[in-house]
């Protein structure tokens, strides 16, 4: 699989969440949570760019059960509406932790987990070998539990040289910090 790993790690020695990946450049570090307070309404990171291959789309076909044509068969996907296989909507939605793992990192948080989506979108489709990245915007960051913070992001899934993003989703998420030693 091209591009980052899909499964966070928790490093216990530094209290952050990242994926298990080197650092680069790009990605954007903030010490605590509270400092996503300051940047309500601002574009805040945007991740490195990935390759989605046909070996991904197959992978998730066989995962969800989703095995249309325009997915799987190669040769037949050549004469149909994208001229080659495309990814599947969700798949492209899937890629979102990976992606933003790749532009962000918080510090100081002990768990970070998916809460939902309000809206989602696939305005373009995902031709296989598109290299795709996620532009972040944060919507809203608000008290919760356990001193935790509730983030909704806009995300916007930018296909390489297409005027139109491939996926527009606001997503929530819940941060909860590390217990102080």
């Amino acid at each position: 699989m091209d591009g980052p790993q899909s499964t966070p790690r928790l490093s216990q020695a530094r209290h952050h969440v990242r994926l298990a990946r080197p650092y680069h450049a790009c990605m954007r570090v903030l010490q605590s949570p509270s400092e996503l307070l300051a940047l309500v309404g601002q574009d805040v990171a945007t991740s490195e760019w990935i390759t989605v291959t046909q070996e991904q789309v197959q992978q998730f076909a066989e995962a969800t059960g989703d095995r249309q044509w325009i997915h799987l068969d190669e040769e037949r996907a050549r004469s149909g509406p994208f001229g080659s296989t495309v990814a599947h909507g969700y798949l492209t939605l899937s890629l979102l932790p990976a992606l933003v793992a790749g532009a962000l990192e918080v510090r100081g948080v002990h768990m970070a987990i998916n809460y939902g989506l309000n809206k989602v979108r696939f305005p373009a489709p995902v031709p296989v070998g598109s290299r795709l990245r996620a532009q972040l915007k944060l919507l809203g960051c608000d008290a919760i539990d356990a001193g935790g913070l509730q983030v909704a992001w806009l995300a916007t899934i930018e296909r390489e040289g297409s005027d139109r993003p491939v996926c527009v989703a606001e997503t929530l998420a819940r941060l909860y910090p590390q217990a102080d030693s």
